[in-house]
């Protein structure tokens, strides 16, 4: 870790709380603060004077997130709000037939489900896998495709219990199958190494707000180049074509790069934030990053297994962890369990069958330790 960040000084976090919901929204680290803090006092009294350094201040931006994901070139990065706009683009961007079927789990956050279940008025069969029941959670997948599967859309690490996904192999039947590829990769680019090309993905998608420690209302989207031409688009506008700078183009064409998918002006108040985030986690580097997160998530581990009334629900094999352990007291409910936890400052999240915990890898042991401690000590 480069010596010269100080981690107590970039999280300067509310002495009476415990942060253990990264896989929610995370805290921003003091850069991006200050960085917003730049941002608000140069629109105030120069407004967009230095207009110029924005749109660089954006550019930077794109080159950050492919260094991060390991994309081959900034043309294959969109910056959008969301991962929900990200996953419609590509719904409702392919072109479908009756008969059709796209492949995702039985675990999978709304915004990986609902997009799909849309599809159906247009005959298209959506089938949800169970991933809990299988001996293998990427053969279970692979097995329910057949001739008439299109995609896999997967969450890299799934939101409630916390299992962690092997890409490249989903990736390697997707390619061997001829399925388009699809990862919201949300619970886990910030926290794990993150190779887009290795996995074979024809579309990622991620927030910024959880592990990347950004903001809400920002998002990348990663299309391959001959998975993007596959997507019709359903908006334009000024920033989605060629020479966009150029207002009188009349012959104007749809961007070849995946700025396509951005028909309006940048979120730049959130490309200040995000960018600033960003750059902690590119300094520190993300192989030292995903070390600490995941030897936070194995103390977690230990801590719980040493409890009276606390058990692991999510899966503790070495590959199939990230940042998020789920577990639940034996005599308390998980939506009580959540109350009292978060009444004494301890932020979680009631999630699945169980209580969720996600330290970041910045999360001292010794915080993770009292907050095991104060769940296994409730009484019901």
């Amino acid at each position: 870790m480069t010596k010269t960040i100080s981690l107590i000084d970039e999280f300067p976090l509310d002495d009476n709380l415990i942060y253990l919901n990264h896989a929610a929204v995370s805290p921003w680290p003091l850069r991006a603060q200050q960085a917003i803090n730049r941002f608000a006092i140069e629109n105030v009294y120069q407004g967009a004077c230095h207009y110029p350094e924005w749109m660089a201040q954006e550019t930077h931006l794109r080159d950050q997130l492919a260094q991060l994901i390991h994309a081959e070139s900034t043309d294959d990065i969109a910056l959008l709000k969301n991962t929900s706009e990200a996953l419609s683009v590509v719904a409702h961007g392919l072109a479908w037939n009756r008969g059709d079927n796209i492949i995702i789990s039985d675990e999978e956050f709304p915004s990986n489900r609902i997009v799909w279940e849309s599809l159906q008025q247009q005959g298209v069969e959506l089938r949800q896998i169970s991933l809990a029941s299988a001996s293998s959670a990427e053969q279970a997948l692979i097995d329910a495709m057949d001739n008439n599967t299109r995609l896999l859309s997967i969450s890299s690490v799934q939101y409630a219990s916390g299992l962690r996904l092997n890409l490249p192999v989903l990736g390697e039947a997707c390619s061997r199958h001829g399925v388009l590829f699809c990862v919201d990769a949300i619970q886990s680019v910030g926290a794990l190494q993150t190779d887009v090309r290795a996995m074979q993905a024809d579309f990622v998608m991620a927030d910024g707000h959880k592990w990347m420690l950004g903001p809400e209302g920002l998002a990348f989207f990663y299309s391959r180049p001959a998975a993007r031409e596959q997507l019709h688009l359903h908006q334009y506008g000024w920033h989605m074509v060629e020479d966009y700078l150029n207002f009188n183009n009349r012959d104007w064409q749809i961007a070849h790069s995946a700025r396509r998918f951005e028909c309006g002006s940048p979120n730049m108040l959130g490309i200040q934030a995000l960018s600033a985030s960003l750059s902690l986690l590119l300094e520190i580097g993300m192989d030292v990053v995903e070390q600490q997160l995941l030897d936070n998530s194995r103390h977690l581990f230990a801590e719980i297994r040493a409890t009276k009334n606390l058990q692991i629900l999510s899966d503790t094999a070495e590959g199939r962890f990230a940042g998020i352990v789920l577990f639940q007291h034996q005599h308390i409910p998980a939506a009580q369990l959540y109350t009292r936890l978060m009444e004494k400052g301890i932020v979680c999240a009631a999630r699945g069958r169980g209580l969720r915990f996600s330290p970041h890898f910045y999360t001292s042991e010794d915080r993770i330790s009292e907050a095991v401690r104060v769940a296994d000590g409730l009484e019901s």
